[in-house]
């Protein structure tokens, strides 16, 4: 039999990692005070200078925050999650895409900026969910998140070529009430979509915009937006700093 496979990262590192998920769980809520070094010495059963360097790490993932003369704090905001299905109704008429107004409805401010729209060649997994031949494009708006300043996510979604000439999917401007309402009125209402999740590291792109500390590693979600027929009209790669953001479902028992 194989040796049971062992934790041989820095003990530091593992320590971060166990007070890491107490702060993503909630087990340690916003603004507590963190044990004292003497305390997490104890009961890490290392020393002073290893808790110190754990402690570090945290700090400069922006889990922990240090107070002059006052002491270590859990960072001051939870992270926040994040409930797909919330966005995927079109806006009603009128009103600002659907990720904007639930932002407002969390009393947050929420925008986006535009990095890049334009007729390209689409990644392999964008172009088989597309149904693209070999040679095949397709029209892709790229923008940045942000919500109360910071930036939340980082999306890429790509439109089938012929649905998005001509329209303002090819504009680089923001659509007045998002993809999801331009489409609907084209005559390509939302009809279901699929997510892909996965956690993996920050490429340098994510890394400097999404503002990544450290090696936090970044959630992805591959989503298939479909219409009629399980007509495929729209493929977005998103990308959410792991550190701020959980990703909430709501299934129901057939």
């Amino acid at each position: 039999m194989p040796d049971a496979h062992e934790d041989k990262r820095p003990l530091a590192e593992r320590i971060a990692a166990e007070i890491r998920q107490q702060i993503m769980s909630g087990e340690w809520e916003p603004g507590m005070r963190v044990p004292t070094n003497a305390k997490l010495t104890e009961q890490y059963s290392t020393s002073n200078v290893t808790v110190q360097r754990a402690v570090q790490i945290l700090k400069d993932e922006k889990f922990l925050e240090g107070q002059t003369g006052v002491g270590v704090f859990v960072r001051s905001k939870a992270a926040q999650t994040i409930i797909p299905a919330s966005y995927m109704p079109p806006s009603e008429p009128g009103q600002p895409y659907r990720w904007l107004s639930e932002a407002t409805k969390r009393h947050q401010n929420g925008k986006y900026k535009m990095l890049k729209v334009g007729e390209v060649a689409p990644p392999k997994q964008v172009a088989k969910a597309m149904r693209l031949d070999e040679n095949g494009t397709a029209m892709l708006r790229s923008r940045i998140g942000f919500l109360d300043d910071q930036p939340a996510e980082l999306v890429h979604s790509y439109y089938p070529i012929e649905l998005a000439q001509g329209t303002r999917l090819a504009d680089r401007r923001l659509i007045p009430g998002g993809s999801p309402a331009l489409l609907n009125e084209m005559g390509y209402p939302t009809r279901s979509q699929d997510d892909a999740l996965a956690a993996r590291s920050a490429t340098t792109e994510e890394y400097v915009h999404l503002e990544i500390p450290r090696d936090i590693p970044v959630i992805e979600v591959f989503r298939i937006v479909y219409s009629d027929d399980q007509r495929p009209i729209e493929v977005s790669i998103l990308v959410k700093p792991g550190h701020r953001f959980k990703m909430g479902y709501h299934v129901e028992t057939p």
